[in-house]
């Protein structure tokens, strides 16, 4: 409503009657008050910098005085500091409404406008405010406030609204329904400049002459004129400056011309004024200060252009600007912080800008502060240098620690090292910098942290500090950083205590240290690993230059040993591989050590014990038997058993051993001496050289003797020697000896002949045998001839005493169990339920119960053929659906393509009419003009007939139905908007999304998006369950106002409205609990009856009130009223269960679940508490204390609760709330305590109502829904959103999706992906809707039909052969368990069932025969399972040992566990026999109906094919040939053209390998067909037919469709599309 709307209703003024007279006048009020509302909220948010709510909304958010304060603060910051402000952040005032302590919040938004000097009429009461009393007189407030602020240059002007602001109808409705409600007038807002003026204590008249005179001044335009005007003493004006009067002028004109208009734009003329349409003084003063502010500004901004502190001190000094603050000696602080903030100003804006006073302001606060931080900082930098100077380092660290000298972190217990390093820097570099201190400063207390982390042996403080760029230390490497550690604590307590603390020096040395020692360790690796490497590759010649290496650390490695080297290491490094058994073991360093070493000691021994041999050789040839037993005994050659008594049998036995081995004309140098380990040693007799490989080309000495035959020759006499010796030396023995053996002789005969009866051992025992048999059958037939001789005496004393001895046993036990019979019985039953319920508890709990378990139950699966009929029909029904679903896809898909044919057809004939009437013929002129017309829908929208848009529309209804029935994205985006914006969103776009659970399908799929929001909620923001009670969370807020609506005001009404009715009805009642309270109503009404002042004290302590008998009976009479009508709502309330919508239990369901789910630990009282809060406190409370809120009873027009009453239901729902809650009373309310057991026993109660509460069934079953519906719907859903909600959500989609959908395999991606870039608005309405600026574009509603484009259920083949496979294995299983007495399955499987338990077997397979017989026809073919079934007990165990190893294949059985996981399997179907049936027999009727559904939506669809091609059919006769009046008809019209004609015409475009000139020669004969819409296109060159071509019109409609403008016929000729269309419509179509 514009204000205008009533001027332009005044010509029919006199004839409206009275009524709409008033109400014409109560919307024009409502109107300009609402005005008023948007300007005072525009000003408000210009001073606060932040959003307000809607103008009809201010009233209530400036209740708390929050706003108010806030303002106070913008232009009184000493009187009302932020600090002082309640509830700032109106967290509070959110969750429990208002606070007395809010009207705090008032009085200092009072007290800051009277501090300013804002005249006391303008104020309003306290009241007007906090109880909303006259509302309209504090927005007069705030209009005149915001006036004197102007004039004062605090704040921007107020803005005129009026006639420029739209509001609705229910809003002009409802304002005017609130300002006849408290029956208030508006005030003069148009009269605030005169007041203001009126208020001066100076001559009202000269002031009101100045001011008119300064008016008409600003009329007239001269500027002269106008300033001088304005210097006039009577204005009271202030700050005039000379050089700015132009300026004076041209803003004053410009306001003055504002106001008048937006005066003539109000209809109350008769109530205005001169001030209506002239400049107030404030106003003037005002916009004076206004432009002495710009100017101030732009001086400043010259100051900083030029950067002239000076001219910038000067310029900030302006009176205008009232700048606080100013130090001149921070002139160049000033000019650098303004500099930067102009800097960065242009940089955001892109432009160079005035800075702000605001700015300005600031900016001086700021270098402030910076300058007295840098002059203190220099002060203290000057004590510290004193400090040092003194040496005292208590002092020195004392100044260090200044937060003026603005250094790091300085820590007391090292002051000596600051001292100490700090007084050293001095004396080098003189007087320190803050710098230079800073710098030292870090690194020093770097270094004390890293020597606390030493003494505490914190390793990880020790390595953040070292690492620390503040250290200082170079190439700290992080893989040292343990050695580092470990090498520095050494040097610690190598020093001991005196030297405990590590310089930076120390660091710096150790760390270098350490890394060199590590840098020896890596190259001694490499250097090992190229050892290890070389002696793989087999090579001595690189193993010695491996060991070479000076980076291995090996000593004394020789060339000539090489080999050597080689072949020991190779041997070490097989025998650690054979240890470990690890083929790539690799030797280590000092396992090379050692093997170098002892090559070399090898070595050493080879060379010795060569030359011994040699010097042996030569002192055989010499003859002389004293040398040579000599050199015999050199330790180097290690011989045995050298004598020095046998020299001369050595030399004589050595002789012969050379003459043996003498060869004539052997000269060869060289000798092998082979050693222990299998190698050979060279040696050369002339050099005495050695090595370990046989020289090149060199022949061996053959008779040089070796040390093997020197040391058998050596032997040999030795031996001698010693054997004569040993004989002279022990004849004694000997002859013991000799004795010895010949004892030995006659064992050994002995032996042999214990031998020869051993090895004959049977003959032997034969023998032996037959003597016992002998004399053992003498004795027993001497025995058996006396029993003959007696045998009637025998046999009766045997029957007579085991007749006795079994008779005695039996009597003695049947006497014990006679006496004890109910104890047996007793103990037998006990026994065999006992071992049944362990067996079954264990089949039951256990994870893997044992096949003797499962057996002992197995009974139970034998299941009637009712039951395996039912499996196998299951399965049926699934295929069958499946198949179903498919099949009515493929319809649909085809309808949908013969829909889009037919709307083709009639666009393209609508179209031809638009054409036709613009063009009569296809001309050159003509042909890009018709071209462009002829295109379908060629500017319209999303509904638009073209495949682009098609797409975008089906897109979008993918994307909808994705987000309708997948909740899981819509509950995460609206935790990824800001709380103030959810609610909007909620009902802008997801509750009409839902068409606001206006039918049962949305219903279910909204309460499915509640859940998993308040889930998601749960799961990411709660992280106690008592956060439910005391936050507000944002699901269960929706929730209860969704459910609040309508349908749940008529379930409160239902519940509480005969309750809530009688309370109003009774005017007596008096449920006050307050002692004070009662104390003063019955002094007052004593005093009221007597007329005589009571003389006793009215104001007293609630402990003073019930000290009075009197109190303390009325007392008891309010408190058994309030029992008695809390009662009634208890009853009212626990007995309606049912009343509460069903959503709201669902959800209080869902709460319960999710909080016991997440908190585990938590106690039923805390999730009750939770539930309680949702179903009573936020959902039945509210109604319970404001029942006029909610319509719950019917109040008259105007009429409100009277106070009696509101107290009493809120003292009602108090006592509820803390039932509910389970609270007691106790500290002030110790005089209620008395109503503590009824507080229990209540809240008891109300326990079992949020349980029964909470019984619902599940969504699925209460609306019937299943994962079939949708597709068995024949009508799909339909939403209906704004342009704006569609563009919004898709925005929004695109910025979360990656929280949304994470994964990038997420379906949503994929439909996003399809939609593409974001439209714009004129996209998805069409460029024509688009053009009409009239319209609010983004209100337009589009119809979105929903589908999934993921429909359709892909039947799994593999997995249901799977389960087909498992469910065989199982019944064949279970046959054997109960048939095979196996104790494993191995054994089950393996071994042959008893033949009783085979005849068992058979019985029972008669017995399902027999039942196969009755089975169904149609159902034989679904029978393989059941043929598996009968087979026989062998056969079984051959198919299910066959099966279990396919199962084992597919991962779902494993022979390493016995097959549990199949026994397993079994003890779930004892377990679930009951259930399952019952599912099974749910699910049978769900497919049946589905399958009867689907059925139906094939008909369905079937009948609208035929009925879309019969209509199809009947378009396309449309083109058939028109009819001449002449001529029999028989021949069809067919059209002439010539290749130049059509390509004249805009048809033709071009012939390939054709030129232009030869197109007269081409002739193309359009002829139509047989059948319609079918046309035969022949080409004739020179009259020569050439190329015939088959054309049908859909598909050129088609291609049109899918915007193909050019197509070619023939290959060859290219042809327009849309002109070809529009030539066989103006020659064919019928009209």
């Amino acid at each position: 409503m514009e204000g205008g709307g009533a001027r332009r209703g005044r010509e029919a003024y006199e004839r409206l009657t009275a009524e709409e007279m008033d109400e014409q006048r109560r919307q024009n009020v409502a109107y300009q008050y609402l005005c008023r509302l948007e300007e005072a909220k525009r000003w408000m948010e210009a001073c606060l910098k932040e959003e307000l709510p809607s103008p009809v909304e201010l009233e209530e958010s400036i209740r708390n005085g929050v706003l108010l304060a806030k303002l106070g603060h913008c232009f009184a910051p000493s009187v009302v500091p932020l600090k002082k402000i309640y509830d700032v952040e109106q967290l509070r005032y959110q969750a429990t409404g208002l606070h007395f302590r809010h009207t705090d919040n008032i009085n200092f938004w009072l007290s800051a406008i009277a501090h300013i000097g804002l005249p006391s009429t303008f104020f309003p009461e306290t009241t007007d405010i906090y109880d909303k009393k006259n509302m309209p007189r504090v927005i007069y407030c705030i209009h005149a406030l915001s006036l004197f602020l102007f004039r004062l240059g605090l704040a921007p002007q107020i803005h005129d609204l009026y006639g420029k602001v739209k509001f609705t109808a229910e809003e002009l409705s409802n304002m005017a329904s609130e300002l006849a409600k408290y029956g208030l007038q508006l005030p003069a807002f148009g009269k605030i400049g005169g007041i203001l003026a009126n208020e001066l204590s100076v001559d009202e008249a000269a002031v009101h002459a100045a001011v008119l005179a300064i008016n008409e001044a600003v009329e007239r335009g001269v500027v002269e004129d106008t300033f001088t005007a304005l210097q006039n003493p009577s204005a009271l004006l202030g700050n005039l400056r000379e050089p700015l009067a132009a300026i004076y002028q041209e803003l004053l004109a410009q306001a003055k011309m504002e106001k008048a208009a937006n005066a003539r734009n109000h209809d109350d003329r008769e109530s205005q004024d001169i001030y209506d349409y002239y400049l107030s003084q404030a106003e003037i003063q005002g916009n004076i200060n206004h432009v002495n502010v710009r100017g101030a500004l732009e001086v400043i901004d010259d100051a900083l252009e030029r950067q002239s502190s000076e001219a910038l001190l000067e310029a900030l000094q302006d009176p205008a600007l009232a700048l606080q603050g100013l130090r001149r000696n921070f002139a160049d602080w000033y000019l650098t912080q303004l500099s930067s903030d102009r800097e960065q100003k242009a940089q955001e804006l892109g432009l160079v800008e005035l800075l702000e006073k605001e700015e300005v302001q600031a900016a001086v606060a700021v270098a402030n502060v910076k300058g007295d931080q840098q002059q203190a900082m220099l002060q203290a930098v000057q004590r510290i240098n004193r400090a040092i100077q003194r040496g005292a380092a208590a002092d020195t660290v004392k100044e260090l620690m200044s937060p003026a000298a603005q250094l790091p972190p300085v820590y007391p217990s090292a002051s000596a090292v600051y001292q100490q390093e700090l007084a050293v820097l001095q004396q080098q570099q003189g007087e320190l910098g803050q710098e230079e201190l800073f710098v030292a400063v870090e690194m020093l207390s770097a270094v004390v942290l890293i020597n606390r982390a030493l003494e505490a042996r914190d390793a990880s403080s020790f390595w953040s500090s070292l690492r620390s760029p503040a250290t200082g230390l170079a190439k700290v490497e992080e893989e040292n950083a343990e050695r580092y550690f470990d090498a520095l604590v050494e040097l610690r307590q190598v020093r001991g205590i005196d030297g405990a603390f590590l310089s930076w020096n120390d660091l710096q040395a150790t760390v270098s240290q350490v890394n060199t020692r590590v840098q020896e360790e890596t190259d001694q690796v490499l250097a090992v690993s190229l050892i290890n490497e070389a002696l793989d590759q087999g090579s001595s010649e690189k193993t010695l230059s491996a060991l070479l290496l000076p980076t291995a650390g090996l000593e004394d490695v020789s060339l000539p040993i090489a080999p050597r080297y080689h072949f020991l290491l190779v041997a070490a490094k097989r025998h650690k591989a054979q240890v470990t058994g690890d083929p790539g073991a690799v030797l280590w360093l000092e396992e090379i050590r050692q093997g170098v070493l002892r090559a070399n000691q090898d070595t050493h021994t080879a060379q010795r014990m060569a030359l011994g041999v040699a010097a042996i050789n030569q002192a055989i040839k010499e003859g002389k038997a004293a040398q040579t037993e000599r050199v015999l005994r050199n330790p180097a050659v290690a011989l045995r058993g050298v004598v020095l008594d046998c020299a001369s049998g050595y030399q004589q036995a050595l002789e012969g051993a050379v003459a043996k081995k003498q060869h004539p004309g052997d000269t060869a140098l060289w000798v092998q001496h082979s050693m222990k380990d299998g190698t050979a040693y060279y040696l050369h007799l002339q050099t005495f050289q050695g090595t370990w490989e046989q020289p090149p080309s060199c022949c061996l000495n053959t008779s040089h003797l070796t040390w093997e035959e020197i040391q058998s020759a050596v032997t040999k006499v030795t031996a001698a020697h010693d054997r004569q010796q040993l004989w002279k030396a022990h004849v004694g023995f000997i002859i013991r000896l000799q004795a010895r053996l010949r004892g030995f002789l006659v064992r050994q005969k002995f032996a042999e002949g214990s031998h020869f009866l051993r090895t004959r051992l049977p003959a032997v025992i034969k023998i032996q045998a037959h003597w016992r048999g002998y004399r053992q059958r003498k004795i027993y037939l001497e025995q058996l001839q006396y029993f003959k001789a007696n045998l009637d005496a025998i046999v009766k004393i045997q029957a007579w005493a085991r007749m006795w001895a079994a008779r005695r046993r039996y009597l003695r036990r049947l006497r014990y169990f006679q006496r004890n019979v109910d104890s047996v019985v007793k103990i037998q039953a006990f026994f065999r339920a006992k071992k049944v319920r362990d067996d079954y508890r264990m089949l039951v709990h256990a994870a893997h119960p044992p096949l003797s378990v499962v057996r002992r139950f197995t009974h139970l699966l034998n299941q009637s053929q009712q039951d395996f009929s039912a499996e196998v029909e299951l399965l049926k029904l699934q295929e069958e659906v499946v198949r179903k679903i498919r099949s009515n896809q493929e319809l649909e898909q085809d309808l949908n393509l013969m829909d889009i044919k037919i709307g083709l057809l009639v666009k393209n004939r609508i179209t031809l009419q638009e054409v036709i009437s613009h063009c009569k013929k296809l001309t050159r002129k003509n042909k890009e003009q018709l071209s462009d017309m002829i295109v379908l829908d060629k500017q319209k929208g999303l509904k638009s007939l073209s495949k682009e848009k098609r797409q975008k529309l089906e897109a979008y209804q993918h994307l909808f139905y994705l987000l309708q029935t997948q909740p899981i994205y819509l509950a995460k985006l609206i935790f990824q908007m800001p709380q103030n914006k959810t609610t909007k969103f909620m009902e802008a776009v997801i509750f009409s999304l839902y068409n606001y659970a206006s039918n049962l399908r949305e219903a279910y799929l909204l309460l499915q998006l509640f859940k998993t929001a308040l889930q998601e909620e749960i799961e990411s923001k709660v992280e106690h369950p008592q956060d439910v009670v005391t936050g507000n969370p944002t699901v269960v807020r929706l929730v209860v106002r969704f459910y609040r609506n309508e349908r749940g005001q008529s379930a409160l009404r239902e519940i509480l409205g005969k309750v809530i009715q009688d309370v109003l009805e009774d005017k007596v009642l008096s449920v006050h609990t307050d002692p004070v309270h009662l104390y003063k109503s019955w002094i007052n009404q004593n005093e009221a009856q007597t007329g005589q002042r009571s003389h006793l004290p009215y104001d007293v302590t609630p402990e003073q009130a019930l000290s009075h008998p009197e109190v303390q009976r009325r007392l008891d009479i309010s408190l058994r009223n309030l029992l008695a009508m809390t009662e009634k709502f208890l009853v009212a309330i626990t007995s309606s269960v049912d009343q509460i919508p069903y959503g709201m239990r669902y959800v209080a369901k869902v709460l319960k679940t999710t909080l016991a789910e997440k908190f585990p630990d938590a106690t039923d009282s805390e999730v009750y508490k939770a539930m309680g809060n949702l179903l009573y406190y936020r959902f039945l409370n509210p109604a319970v204390v404001a029942p006029d809120a909610f319509d719950i009873v019917t109040m008259a027009a105007g009429g409100t609760l009277a106070a009696p009453q509101r107290h009493t239901l809120g003292a009602v729902a108090q006592l509820l709330q803390h039932a509910a809650a389970g609270k007691t009373f106790s500290g002030e309310s110790w005089h209620l305590r008395v109503l503590n057991d009824y507080l229990e026993e209540t809240h008891l109660k109300f326990r079992k109502f949020i349980y029964r509460a909470c019984q619902v069934p599940e969504p699925e079953e209460r609306f019937a829904m299943d994962e079939y519906s949708d597709m068995v719907a024949v009508a799909k859903p339909v939403v209906y959103i704004t342009v704006g909600e569609l563009i919004n959500t898709h925005r929004l989609l695109v910025e979360h999706q990656d929280w949304i959908a994470p994964n990038p395999q997420d379906p949503l991606h994929q439909l996003l992906e399809d939609l593409g870039e974001l439209p714009t608005i004129s996209d998805l309405i069409g460029e024509n809707i688009a053009a009409d600026g009239h319209l609010d574009l983004s209100k337009l509603e589009v119809s979105l039909t929903l589908k999934n484009k993921f429909e359709g259920l892909e039947a799994d083949t593999d997995d249901t052969n799977t389960q087909s496979l498992l469910l065989s294995t199982k019944q064949m299983l279970a046959d054997l368990i109960l048939f095979h007495p196996g104790d494993s399955l191995e054994e089950i499987l393996s071994l042959s069932a008893p033949r009783q338990q085979e005849a068992a077997h058979k019985r029972l397979m008669y017995q399902r025969q027999a039942c196969e017989a009755q089975t169904p026809e149609p159902l034989r073919r679904y029978r393989s399972l059941m043929a598996h079934s009968l087979l026989p007990l062998a056969e079984k165990q051959r198919r299910v040992f066959r099966n279990l190893r396919r199962l084992e294949s597919l991962g779902l059985v494993s022979a390493s566990d016995s097959y549990q996981a199949l026994v397993d399997e079994l003890a779930k179907d004892i377990r679930n026999q009951r259930r399952h049936r019952q599912r099974r027999k749910a699910e049978l009727v769900k497919l049946q109906a589905t399958f009867q559904g689907l059925s139906a939506k094939t008909a369905f669809c079937e009948e609208q094919g035929d009925y879309y091609s019969q209509y199809l059919r009947s378009c396309l006769d449309h083109l058939a040939p028109r009819s001449k009046s002449s001529g029999k008809g028989k021949k069809q019209p067919s059209l002439h053209y010539t290749a130049a004609q059509l390509l004249e015409k805009g048809v033709l475009l071009e012939i390939e390998d054709l030129p232009a000139s030869h197109f007269r020669n081409v002739i193309f004969d359009i002829t139509p067909g047989d059948e319609a819409g079918k046309f035969e296109v022949n080409a004739k060159f020179l009259g020569v037919d050439m190329e015939r071509f088959q054309l049908h019109y859909q598909d050129l409609l088609q291609l049109q469709y899918e915007g193909v403008a050019v197509m070619k016929l023939f290959n060859k000729a290219r042809v327009n599309v849309n002109l070809l269309i529009f030539l066989l419509n103006k020659k064919f179509l019928r009209k």
